[in-house]
């Protein structure tokens, strides 16, 4: 089963993702080492360096013998320290790239996502649907407007509004008259004025009564 995923390339993805990791797995456990190394060397070191100025006085022959191993650990003290540089900055350099390839692979998929996200989307759809809202917010203003302002709210005619309250006041003064029989003095600036025109055009009901009956007395006479 295992030959088969490898096969299609399950196997491999996996193994190839774990590549970093088990490099870096495998620098640090040998950078420990190398580090135990070091400190070992450098306590042989101080041991030997002991041991040569205990005899330096007394026996230069094992004085000299410890100062030559005490060089011998110092250049592989140099050669271990120069190790540990080298895996450190392998180390750091795998890493980095892991990191350089993990934000790749992060940004492709954000970008896959924000593909996936937009579709067919284009900048023209997005002015078209932009305009279009523009306009049916247009139109719904202007409705509103039409609403609003069309028959609601018109001014009143002051013209009518006068004549019906003069109709009110005739109306009040003429049951003052019928109740007291005489027009109160306060409102007899409200009777309606006549004019000398109408005064000279009334009819003369008196005087056309009399000259009728004084042509029937005629006829009678004769």
């Amino acid at each position: 089963m295992s030959g088969v995923w490898g096969w299609f390339g399950g196997g491999g993805a996996a193994k190839k993702k774990d590549t970093p990791k088990n490099a870096i797995l495998g620098l640090r456990t040998q950078l420990d080492m190398l580090q135990k190394r070091e400190n070992h060397l450098k306590n042989q070191m101080a041991e030997q360096d002991a041991i040569a100025r205990k005899n330096v006085n007394t026996n230069k022959t094992a004085a000299k013998a410890a100062l030559r191993r005490k060089k011998t650990h110092e250049h592989s003290l140099e050669q271990t320290s120069a190790q540990i540089g080298t895996l450190e900055a392998q180390i750091n350099a795998i890493e980095s790239a892991n990191i350089n390839r993990e934000t790749l692979a992060a940004m492709q998929r954000a970008g896959d996502a924000m593909k996936q996200i937009h579709g067919k989307l284009t900048v023209e759809k997005v002015e078209e649907t932009m305009d279009t809202l523009k306009e049916q917010n247009e139109l719904s203003e202007e409705i509103v407007s039409a609403i609003t302002s069309n028959h609601i709210g018109e001014p009143l005619d002051e013209d009518e509004l006068d004549e019906e309250l003069e109709a009110l006041q005739q109306e009040a003064l003429d049951k003052k008259m019928l109740e007291s029989g005489t027009v109160p003095v306060s409102d007899i600036h409200k009777l309606p004025s006549v004019s000398n025109s109408d005064i000279k055009n009334q009819p003369q009901t008196e005087d056309d009564e009399e000259e009728e009956l004084r042509k029937l007395q005629a006829e009678m006479a004769m």
